[in-house]
C-alpha cells in the first residue's frame, strides 16, 4: 500500500516498455516506472552537461502529461481512498485514441502536445480535477504565490483558488513537458535535435488506456510511477 505522506497526482503516462516511454526515459534520463536514472540520450549541438540541466525541472516530474497535478492529501483522506478512487474512475472511462503528438514550444519550453484538441482529453482531464479534488489538501500561501508569480489571468486566478493550479478545464493544455524554458536560439537548437526523435512517435494517433497515480516521498525526490489503471468502461 502507498504511504499517506509526500504528495500525489494523476497523469497520463505511456505504458512502461513502449517507444513512447523508452523516448522519455532516454531524454530526461530517468526511468519513472522503475524509480531509476536512464543513460540519457545524445542530442547533435547540445553538450551532455547542458542537456542534463535543460532537463533537470522534468526530469523531477518524470515523463508524463498532468490530468490531476500534484497535490497532498487532505486531512481525513488516505492513499487507500485515493487508489479505490481511481480505480472506480478507470472502470468508468472507455479507452480512446487522441489525434497524433508534435513537437512544440510552450511559453518557452518544448514539450509534445496534440496536433489537434481532443474533447475525450478533455473530459478525462476535467473528470480527474473534479472527482479527486476532495484528496487535495489546500495550498500554503508560499505554494499560491509562486504560482502568481507567472502573471496569472483573472481566469486562471479563479481557477487556482477553485482548483488548486490555475492551468486546468478551459486552460487546460495536454502536453509531456521535455525541457525547461528556453532562450529562443537554444531552443531553436535543441527542437531541431529533437525533430528526429520524435517523428516516429508522431506518426500515428496516441491510445490512451490507463491514467497512472505518481508519488513523490519527499519535496526533493523525484516523482515515481506507482501504477498504471487500465480505461475499461
Amino acid at each position: 500500500m502507498t504511504a499517506d505522506s509526500g504528495r500525489y497526482a494523476i497523469y497520463f503516462a505511456p505504458g512502461p516498455g513502449t517507444a513512447l516511454a523508452r523516448f522519455g526515459a532516454e531524454w530526461l534520463g530517468y526511468d519513472v516506472a522503475a524509480g531509476t536514472a536512464a543513460t540519457q540520450a545524445a542530442a547533435p549541438g547540445v553538450d551532455l552537461d547542458r542537456l542534463r540541466a535543460i532537463t533537470a525541472e522534468p526530469r523531477h516530474y518524470g515523463f508524463h502529461a498532468t490530468l490531476k497535478p500534484p497535490f497532498a492529501l487532505a486531512p481525513g483522506t488516505d492513499a487507500e481512498g485515493l487508489v479505490e478512487a481511481i480505480a472506480a474512475l478507470a472502470a468508468h472511462v472507455a479507452p480512446f485514441a487522441t489525434p497524433s503528438l508534435r513537437l512544440a514550444r510552450i511559453a518557452g519550453f518544448l514539450a509534445l502536445t496534440l496536433a489537434e484538441p481532443c474533447p475525450a482529453m478533455q473530459a478525462l482531464a476535467d473528470r480527474c480535477v473534479r472527482e479527486f479534488d476532495r484528496f487535495r489538501a489546500p495550498l500554503a500561501d508560499t505554494e499560491l504565490q509562486r504560482r502568481r508569480r507567472a502573471g496569472l489571468s483573472p481566469r486562471q486566478e479563479a481557477l487556482l483558488q477553485r482548483w488548486g493550479y490555475p492551468y486546468v478545464m478551459d486552460e487546460f493544455r495536454f502536453h509531456m513537458t521535455l525541457t525547461a524554458r528556453l532562450a529562443a536560439e537554444e531552443s531553436a537548437i535543441v527542437e531541431r535535435a529533437l525533430a528526429p526523435l520524435v517523428a516516429p512517435l508522431c506518426a500515428a494517433p496516441l491510445a490512451v488506456d490507463a491514467v497512472s497515480l505518481f508519488h513523490q516521498p519527499a519535496h526533493d525526490a523525484p516523482f515515481r510511477l506507482l501504477q498504471r489503471y487500465r480505461l475499461s468502461g
